[in-house]
């Protein structure tokens, strides 16, 4: 695969109000310019500065000589038989990673992408399969959202009749690794004059990244979930390796104090169900018994198999015994209907094909190290 030399204007889509102002700064245009773009990059999705018409020409030639405004390219389009579509996208660096929207009757889910790749490995997951190749930057993770509506032709951003409803941070990657970026991306998807997307149309998926659970609910104010899927340490140590930094007490403390979370907001559990493995109706009983003071829903999710997968999915039997057992304890247990399995859309199984360089990733890439020491996955 032959990569395109790097375009050296500087790209604004990923940069904050502040960022943007300070460039416009930095060229010597009027402070009132940077809402301007602001509002033709996020509400009306311009991709080119020709097509922002309320600025002067010469203005828009400025700005083109100067900066670019990036977006993913679609390197290739899937679409199943149940709707669900999947595009594998390329970045500026030749890396790629996998992005689904989910069409259904009253929303349509975009599934995010964090990583290329993934640090934690996690046993019935493909993308665990593929090593961490590096994080996504905050204008790789929004320009999803961006390409998404490109695609849905959902331009400018309407306010009602979205094909794109909700966003959930349960794709490639642990969204906690690469905090810093996810939580500039989401900020700017929420600005309520640009994409406008409710911080309560956001669910954040993590495996237990303890430290940092409390300051995403502090700072950005989104959904949370677990990605739990064993009810005791030596089992989820197997299924989840993070469980050996985190383990399951300190995880369930953290959301007894996640910010905002009450009975309207309540934290998801996800729960893969593995046959023979997790799907018990003990295992029903303890998680329960774990999630006792938790304002608490649970996903059970039928395991999506891909190629090499060593676990098999339980019975429709099993699942609805154990989902029984949840629904009669007081919480919410559905079980979370396969989309997408035909193109390999559907839950645990997205990856892509890129592998870590040897050479540092250019600047606009993050480099995977760039974590605090306390937080580098297990």
């Amino acid at each position: 695969m032959t990569v395109a030399a790097p375009d050296p204007r500087k790209d604004l889509i990923g940069l904050t109000r502040e960022e943007l102002a300070a460039e416009m700064a930095a060229i010597d245009a009027e402070p009132f310019r940077a809402r301007q773009l602001w509002h033709w990059l996020y509400h009306r999705g311009a991709t080119e500065f020709t097509a922002m018409t309320s600025l002067a020409k010469a203005f828009r030639a400025r700005l083109a000589s100067h900066y670019r405004i990036g977006r993913p390219e679609v390197a290739r389009s899937q679409t199943s038989s149940d709707g669900t579509r999947k595009w594998l996208l390329r970045f500026d660096d030749g890396q790629e990673a996998e992005s689904v929207h989910i069409p259904e009757a009253d929303r349509g889910t975009l599934c995010v992408s964090s990583q290329v790749g993934c640090t934690l490995n996690c046993r019935f997951c493909h993308t665990g399969t593929q090593l961490l190749v590096r994080n996504l930057g905050a204008a790789e993770i929004v320009g999803q959202i961006m390409l998404a509506r490109d695609q849905l032709g959902e331009w400018p951003s309407p306010r009602d009749d979205r094909q794109l409803t909700n966003i959930v941070l349960m794709g490639m990657g642990e969204p906690l690794y690469n905090y810093d970026n996810v939580a500039k991306a989401l900020k700017i998807a929420m600005d309520g004059e640009g994409l406008s997307v409710s911080k309560r149309k956001i669910t954040l998926s993590t495996a237990g990244v303890v430290p940092l659970i409390k300051r995403c609910g502090e700072q950005l104010g989104v959904n949370l979930a677990i990605s739990l899927h064993a009810t005791n340490d030596e089992l989820r140590d197997e299924l989840v390796p993070l469980n050996k930094k985190y383990p399951l007490a300190e995880l369930l403390q953290a959301c007894r104090e996640y910010p905002g979370a009450h009975n309207a907001r309540r934290i998801t559990f996800e729960y893969v169900m593995l046959k023979g493995i997790n799907d018990a109706p003990a295992d029903a009983r303890e998680l329960v018994r774990l999630l006792a003071g938790i304002p608490a829903k649970v996903n059970l999710i039928p395991f999506n198999p891909w190629p090499g997968a060593r676990y098999e999915c339980s019975s429709d039997a099993a699942i609805q015994r154990f989902s029984d057992i949840v629904f009669a304890a007081g919480y919410s247990a559905p079980v979370r209907m396969p989309r997408g399995r035909d193109i390999l859309a559907a839950c645990g199984q997205l990856k892509s094909d890129s592998i870590r360089k040897r050479a540092r990733p250019p600047a606009e890439a993050p480099a995977p190290t760039s974590w605090p020491a306390d937080l580098r996955g297990p």
